[in-house]
């Protein structure tokens, strides 16, 4: 059996990452010349590591299959960023941040690296104001913050409703000038294929061209993925379309191990879903619930009458109205955490109070914020939200409540990391959402731009060098060594069996039926029943894939129907992973909501007696069950209790 090392540094808690870069190893300038690493993605996470590592010297090649790093998914992040600065001056502190994290992850996370994301954290807006972002400021010019759920401090940092883009865009102009230096070459439209492993340390990747199909080697001293996370595999997610677990899976199938890999957030602010044919979810942000009430209509009747269309959502009367979050969680209110926020709006809607087309929406109402503040700071607030909102449902949202419901936004499992960042492979690392290290078993809104952050500016940058180290002497690495050449010659065994498949449906056909399957047996809420029935329709539905799937043109030209069937089939796996992960932690904790292990109130039953751990699973061959590797979490800082909202 594996034994995990997490080698988190000794010490207290707050001292571990003092200690960690006080007794590190380092690499000499001269030498880090020397050394090549290869970063697979350019959102914040992969954007920010590979400026920061040519920044000081080494040879970065970063890959990303859009036409710009600019076009990575971290641009569609909304609401903001959170940091411990307390500017408020209302409490917060790094100890408060860090405490708010692990609760709002159901103490499902390394206490050790949810302590340093709260420590760097403020380091990260010291960055981002440095590069010129366009943060929101108050009258006298200072930084403003709002808040978000979980938190009932304001730390969240914001750019309008435009985060992610200007965060992005401060850090595409640092990549932008180490490819102008020459310390980063980057190779835009490219896909990972697979990684390639020699005297088992990750030393390469194999690669397609996804203007002109050529398969291509490059070869380096340590590979970091920062190719975010799996939320696609549901089909309708918030994700970009784009987005794919395709090198999560190559690296799974190579040895590393995916930790928790059925904690996936379903975020309560999404626009509902039109039609049966719609390719994806649109995202309204959390920090609208600063200034936006959440209700349903107080009787079945009356929501009747409003999916019907017979009577408008404003001209329901204050009294009629059900403000349930305001009312079950009044020491949160509508900023409770993302899984409590759409599980009682799930539960709402099952009970016949939800709105909108088949009754699965529910209200967020910005009137009394209009009454109090005015339409002309709610704008400058929000404004591109409610332009978007106006544009895709044609309503405007300051007239009519807005309609929202729950959808997959994020994945908190991932990869699995030590403290230093680095998988079970040596040389091979994993940042930003592909990892699963700092959320547990849910994530606080505005975080995850700060943990992509996080990892490429400030932690990577150090803990890579302790590998790197022992790496000066290795010499230049050959693409002609045959694991590279055994590892593309597999590659194009797998597009083979692919090109000019001519069965009955395209890709999207099963993609969407695996959708169907995930969400209805393995989404919001689960069971037993329902995890082992997912398991037996994801088999079927695999196997129609092979024998009916239609896959258009050629492997060597610009083929994006070859590339949705090579995704697919990795989610085909990674779905068997997900089901199979929610069916053995028999608890429920944050996002994973386990019908049978549910308190009175229906509020999550946590199990810390048999659960109080990180589940790793490892690949253990083709048609072969993955077999469980526990890391023990251990909480020496904090005291671990029931997480409440209510009070």
């Amino acid at each position: 059996m594996m034994q995990l090392n997490a080698r988190i540094p000794e010490g207290r808690v707050p001292d571990k990452w003092s200690n960690y870069k006080a007794g590190q190893r380092l690499v000499s300038p001269s030498n880090k010349r020397k050394l090549e690493i290869i970063v697979v993605g350019t959102g914040l996470a992969g954007a920010s590591a590979a400026a920061s590592l040519g920044e000081q010297g080494y040879r970065v090649k970063v890959f990303c299959f859009q036409d710009s790093p600019r076009r990575a998914h971290s641009i569609a992040a909304q609401g903001g960023i959170n940091a411990a600065k307390n500017y408020s001056n209302e409490g917060d502190s790094i100890h408060r941040l860090f405490s708010d994290t692990l609760k709002g992850g159901d103490y499902r996370s390394r206490e050790a690296n949810v302590y340093r994301l709260a420590e760097v954290s403020n380091c990260i807006i010291d960055q981002c104001v440095a590069q010129g972002v366009p943060f929101a400021r108050e009258y006298s010019g200072l930084l403003d913050t709002r808040s978000f759920g979980g938190a009932q401090v304001s730390r969240t940092f914001y750019a309008r409703g435009q985060t992610g883009q200007q965060l992005l865009l401060a850090a595409y102009g640092a990549l932008s000038r180490q490819i102008k230096e020459g310390t980063v070459t980057l190779y835009p439209r490219t896909e990972m294929m697979d990684l390639v492993l020699i005297d088992g340390k990750a030393r390469g990747i194999i690669t397609r061209n996804l203007i002109t199909g050529q398969l291509e080697k490059h070869t380096a001293h340590a590979v970091v993925l920062a190719t975010g996370g799996y939320g696609n595999v549901y089909y309708l997610s918030t994700n970009a379309m784009g987005s794919n677990g395709s090198a999560l899976m190559q690296a799974y199938r190579k040895g590393a191990l995916v930790a928790n890999p059925c904690f996936v957030q379903i975020h309560p602010t999404c626009i509902p879903v039109h039609g049966d044919y719609q390719g994806k979810l649109t995202l309204m942000s959390e920090s609208l619930r600063n200034d936006g009430r959440v209700w349903v209509p107080r009787s079945k009747e009356m929501a009747e009458q409003l999916r019907q269309g017979t009577i408008k959502p404003s001209a329901v009367k204050e009294e009629d109205r059900d403000y349930f979050l305001e009312r079950r969680y009044p020491a949160y209110g509508n900023l409770v955490p993302r899984d409590i926020a759409s599980r009682a709006a799930k539960e709402r809607c099952d009970a016949g109070y939800g709105v909108g087309h088949g009754g699965q929406a529910v209200y967020l109402d910005f009137s009394d914020s209009l009454r109090r503040l005015g339409k002309e700071v709610l704008m400058e607030r929000y404004g591109n939200l409610f332009q978007m909102y106006r544009k895709i449902v044609n309503e405007d949202p300051l007239e009519t409540p807005m309609m929202i419901s729950p959808g997959i936004h994020y994945t908190m499992g991932g990869l699995w990391v030590d403290y230093e960042l680095m998988t079970t492979i040596p040389g091979l690392y994993a940042i930003g959402e592909v990892n699963f290290s700092d959320h547990g078993a849910n994530r606080l809104g505005a975080s995850a731009l700060m943990q992509g952050l996080a990892d490429g500016y400030f932690i990577l940058p150090y803990t890579i060098q302790n590998y790197l180290a022992g790496e000066v002497t290795a010499g230049v690495i050959a693409d002609t060594l045959p694991e590279f050449e055994k590892a593309l010659k597999s590659v194009q065994d797998r597009i083979l069996r692919f090109e000019e498949k001519k069965g009955k449906h395209p890709v999207t056909f099963f993609h969407r039926e695996l959708g169907k399957i995930m969400w209805d047996k393995a989404g919001m809420s689960r069971n037993a029943k329902g995890l082992k029935n997912a398991l037996d329709e994801i088999k079927n539905l695999k196997e129609s894939f092979y024998r009916e799937v239609t896959v258009p043109g050629q492997a060597g030209e610009m083929n994006p129907e070859l590339q949705k069937a090579l995704q697919l089939e990795d989610f085909f796996e990674l779905a068997e992973l997900i089901v199979t992960d929610a069916l053995t932690r028999e608890e429920s904790c944050g996002s994973h909501f386990r019908e049978e292990y549910q308190k009175e109130d229906g509020e999550a039953r946590r199990d810390d007696e048999h659960y109080m751990h990180v589940a790793c699973w490892k690949y253990e061959g083709e048609a072969q069950p993955p077999s469980l590797i526990k890391e023990p979490l251990t909480f020496e800082y904090i005291k671990v209790k029931e997480r409440d909202y209510k009070n």
